[in-house]
């Protein structure tokens, strides 16, 4: 898999011409990756891209994978930056969510990789468990705000068809997640991070100042990017791709010299979708200026026609440059960008 990978790197170039600006492992586990697979990735991206010398190179881990003698080494081959998936600092909503590791060991990763060296790293924390009293969820978000975590990923708990979770809430053995509250428990989650001056700079993001996520905003901001490896997405100048998701035919794939990716060229419409998903999540919000210009004037106005009800609803708010969510329309993020979606036949 890591020579598919490393393969795949220097295949791809040709679509990468830019410099890298930030390096992200993630899609799953990889720090039960053995370190020296790792640097082997990040010394084929040097060899064959433009990799600058400032990237910010992330690496996502579970909390039971890290050990002292790995800080090491992730730092010494360039890792800088850490996305830990901490999840929860209560033992009980752990259990419940059948995680590997335990609150003590919560605790313990982040002290390791202070002691590391590491000041840049983020946690991801779930909302909204069902059967969870907010007191506790303010616990955890307190205890984060204790620890000075630089940066936070707090997302709802959603229940995904087809999944383990899925069917024992089914067969009635689990609660089911109740919406009302975790919009509860979300504006508690404004509240406590707005008091200890994090920046909420993206509806599931909050950051102490300078420490929001480079790659993460990328998306946002719609910067390319290229993604590799097995089920991998990729945007390009207006064309998404993706990797295929099986494993083995991927490594097949890419030992044969057969195309590895699916790809599709965005609509204009599309594309424009596309922008008011991300911005609407994005603190800086919808550019009146940058819809005008990528797609003209009657689409700006389409879209401020399509706004009008969340605007009088106080969902949405006017801002200098254009719309942005309100903390009452925060929750609401994705219900509101579907209403502002245009159809295809509005080419």
């Amino acid at each position: 898999m890591i020579d598919a990978i490393c393969s795949e790197l220097v295949l791809r170039k040709a679509e990468y011409p830019d410099v890298i600006e930030t390096i992200y492992f993630g899609g799953g586990t990889p720090s039960i990756l053995p370190v020296a697979d790792i640097g082997k990735i990040l010394n084929t991206i040097s060899k064959h891209y433009d990799a600058g010398t400032s990237s910010e190179i992330t690496l996502e881990a579970n909390p039971d994978d890290i050990t002292a003698e790995k800080a090491v080494a992730w730092k010494t081959i360039g890792i800088n930056r850490f996305s830990i998936g901490i999840q929860s600092f209560d033992q009980q909503y752990l259990q419940w969510m059948n995680r590997a590791h335990n609150a003590s060991q919560s605790l313990e990763c982040i002290e390791l990789i202070r002691n590391t060296g590491f000041d840049n790293f983020s946690i991801d924390l779930i909302y909204g468990t069902p059967g969870q009293p907010i007191a506790d969820w303010i616990k955890d978000v307190q205890k984060a705000v204790e620890l000075r975590i630089p940066h936070l990923s707090c997302y709802a708990l959603t229940v995904e068809e087809g999944t383990a979770l899925y069917h024992l809430i089914s067969a009635g053995k689990k609660e089911q997640v109740n919406t009302d509250e975790q919009a509860s428990q979300f504006q508690k989650l404004l509240e406590i991070t707005n008091a200890a001056g994090y920046h909420h700079y993206e509806i599931s993001n909050f950051a102490q100042p300078g420490k929001e996520s480079r790659h993460n905003s990328a998306y946002w901001d719609g910067i390319p990017y290229l993604g590799v490896g097995p089920s991998a997405h990729s945007f390009t100048s207006n064309t998404r791709s993706w990797n295929v998701a099986h494993n083995v035919e991927y490594i097949r794939n890419i030992e044969s010299g057969t195309r590895t990716f699916t790809s599709e060229k965005l609509s204009p419409v599309d594309a424009l979708n596309e922008y008011i998903m991300t911005s609407l999540r994005s603190s800086k919000g919808i550019s009146k200026e940058k819809l005008t210009l990528n797609w003209g004037t009657e689409k700006m106005d389409q879209v401020e026609k399509n706004l009008a009800k969340h605007l009088l609803s106080g969902n949405v708010i006017t801002t200098t440059t254009g719309w942005k969510l309100s903390e009452t329309g925060k929750f609401l993020a994705d219900g509101i960008a579907s209403d502002l979606f245009l159809l295809q036949n509005d080419q």
